[in-house]
């Protein structure tokens, strides 16, 4: 079953945003992921705290996006990512007929 990779981010420190940018999108394409956005042009509808990005991937599968996500290769740049901002990373099941 595909799943969603849902990041939301709130930038502390933007000295890491260039490299990850840079260097994360060929890994996230090697495992098997595609961007469906990736923007900072968000309008709050609900909520106390916009953030400052959001980022929308598509993955084959859970294990797969846990792969990538918890890959050797990712890791000093995740760590970047956590160091620098303040996020939230999450996974959503794609349910076709939900509802």
């Amino acid at each position: 079953m595909k799943v969603l990779a849902i990041i939301e981010t709130n930038v502390t420190n933007p000295s890491w945003i260039e490299d990850y940018t840079k260097n994360v999108t060929p890994m996230l394409l090697k495992y098997g992921g595609r961007y469906l956005t990736r923007t900072n042009n968000i309008d709050l509808i609900e909520g106390s705290e916009k953030p400052h990005f959001s980022v929308v991937a598509e993955f084959p599968s859970k294990e797969i996006a846990l792969e990538f996500y918890n890959s050797r290769e990712y890791a000093p740049y995740k760590n970047s990512r956590l160091a620098g901002s303040s996020s939230k990373f999450l996974l959503v099941n794609v349910e076709n007929g939900a509802g």
